[in-house]
């Protein structure tokens, strides 16, 4: 669950099936009332139709939160981390860090790095075909050391400068939920 549309949509769902939730956030749900099967199985069927997915996976939930967490921190979020992520995941998590980069990487046959350098990579072109900022103000933006930092994993990333792909007349641009399913990025 990456948007408020996604939290809107399964909000509508478990008022359908008459449940009361104390928390829908990105990637949980909370609820008051015990569901019974027959409810899981129609709240599943409903979200899936919806293009949302229930999860009652532990090792996909935890994938699912460490996806959100960053999504949250990359596209939706000014405020500047000033900790190691890593301890910021932890902290986040409660779990060690070594525990879920390894699960992560299990499952999504991809480092939270590269997850995270491709979702900074898609939020630096839509912040470059905004044209709000200057490179040097989003190299900051996005926590970058310097603008050749950001320029060098940009250009790992999309095979362009910054400067190149501003010039392009065709910028393409990837959904937030196709963002990080590559395998490898070299």
């Amino acid at each position: 669950m990456v948007s408020n549309r996604c939290k809107m949509a399964v909000k509508e769902e478990l008022k359908k099936l008459g449940l009361h939730f104390i928390v829908v956030d990105l990637g949980e749900v909370e609820i008051m009332e015990n569901i019974s099967m027959e409810q899981w199985q129609e709240l599943k069927a409903n979200l899936l139709h919806s293009g949302l997915e229930l999860m009652d996976d532990k090792k996909a939930m935890l994938i699912e939160k460490i996806k959100n967490i960053i999504i949250e921190m990359v596209h939706h979020s000014d405020e500047i981390i000033k900790v190691n992520f890593s301890d910021y995941l932890s902290e986040k998590m409660k779990h060690d860090y070594t525990y879920l980069s390894n699960l992560f990487s299990e499952v999504q046959g991809t480092t939270i790095e590269h997850f995270i350098i491709s979702h900074k990579t898609e939020r630096i072109k839509e912040l470059i075909i905004y044209g709000e900022h200057n490179i040097t103000e989003i190299a900051w933006k996005m926590g970058y050391s310097s603008v050749a930092h950001l320029s060098s994993q940009f250009k790992k990333v999309t095979g362009l400068s910054p400067s190149h792909f501003k010039q392009l007349k065709d910028k393409r641009r990837s959904p937030i939920e196709e963002i990080g399913n590559v395998k490898h990025l070299n």
